[in-house]
């Protein structure tokens, strides 16, 4: 019951944000939707139990080993008019010690890194921007 009750609110905490994406991809020209695959990525890494920041980059179809994790970045989006803007990645994040299944799969986007997550109880890792060059 308390896993429902948690559902719900996150559901009505997160309408908000997807109204104003929908909002925002209805306003936008055809233009500005148009994305480029970039050769890579940025992220940013930090380790909970001792405050270790770390950032890295990574090609596409690349993996580095963070910790106990493993990253991988299937793909690195970007507006075509802004290299330097909105970046969404597609990752998988696995911990091999822990068996097969991924702890993480999906796209994070770059300015809201809490829409889509990695759920770890030691790592958090976000995506800061494409490499275009």
């Amino acid at each position: 019951m308390r896993h429902l009750a948690a559902f719900l609110i996150a559901l009505l905490l997160a309408l908000p944000v997807a109204a104003q994406v929908q909002d925002e991809i209805e306003g936008a020209t055809t233009e500005e939707l148009r994305t480029s695959t970039g050769l890579g990525a940025r992220l940013k890494a930090l380790d909970k139990i001792n405050g270790q920041v770390s950032e890295f980059d990574m090609i596409a179809g690349g993996s580095v080993q963070i910790g106990k994790l493993v990253v991988e970045l299937r793909e690195c989006r970007y507006p075509e008019d802004n290299p330097e803007g909105e970046a969404f990645a597609y990752l998988v994040i696995s911990e091999p010690s822990k068996g097969t299944d991924p702890v993480f799969s999906g796209w994070m986007i770059a300015s809201a890194p809490a829409l889509n997550a990695l759920d770890h109880f030691r790592y958090d890792i976000w995506v800061l921007r494409c490499s275009t060059l």
